[in-house]
């Protein structure tokens, strides 16, 4: 991995204890200048978010819990290949993977150009060559993947429906929910094969799962 050059403001130094904390609790092992990046990423992210409005959190405790410990929690569970991270916003999950991940090819897909923007930025900083910013919407970009990821559907089915032609042979989707949709799986049990990963957010007190769903 190439050194990269960025520089971490005071409050943001300050988080290092709590993100070591998190990556041990979910036995994830990351070199300093991966946890580096990840701060990086989430000092940027709020720095951005004045403009671009890129998230509703700004108070950089919630984003470190909300979206990096959020995103990191589906690392250690997600199966190999190629991955394609459908309505990524700001690149969560997208880029939590590419920089834990960094033999990964990560593509992150989202229609708003301000978002891709900020994630080429981001990237460009980071020195992630593994990782591609799409801005397009799902039914115009071409390709197939091993791995599909989404945290943005808010329905199981939708997320289906519209990512399954970009699933490669044998390729998994990999739904990140809230509370289980019991409901939702029961309905697309016919066609695909399912299997749910309980997810343990450190320092988030609410219910998160990892739906898989194979043809």
């Amino acid at each position: 991995m190439a050194q990269i050059n960025v520089k971490l403001q005071p409050q943001y130094v300050k988080l290092k204890p709590q993100l070591q904390q998190a990556l041990s609790e979910l036995k994830l092992q990351l070199s300093d200048e991966q946890q580096l990046q990840l701060l990086y990423y989430l000092q940027q992210l709020l720095f951005w978010n004045k403009a671009y409005n890129l998230t509703a959190i700004k108070d950089d405790q919630q984003a470190l819990i909300k979206h990096i410990f959020d995103s990191l929690s589906i690392v250690p569970f997600l199966p190999a290949g190629d991955l394609l991270d459908i309505g990524t916003g700001a690149g969560l999950p997208a880029v939590m993977v590419a920089i834990c991940q960094p033999q990964r090819a990560v593509t992150a897909l989202d229609s708003n150009q301000k978002k891709i923007r900020f994630i080429k930025q981001v990237a460009s900083e980071l020195g992630l060559k593994n990782l591609t910013p799409v801005a397009s919407r799902i039914e115009a970009h071409a390709g197939t993947y091993q791995v599909i990821t989404s945290r943005a559907f808010a329905s199981l089915v939708d997320f289906v429906t519209h990512s399954q032609s970009k699933l490669a042979d044998n390729g998994i989707i990999c739904a990140m929910k809230g509370v289980e949709p019991v409901d939702e799986i029961q309905a697309l049990q016919n066609e695909w094969q399912i299997n749910t990963q309980v997810l343990t957010v450190p320092e988030l007190h609410e219910s998160r799962h990892l739906i898989y769903l194979q043809r």
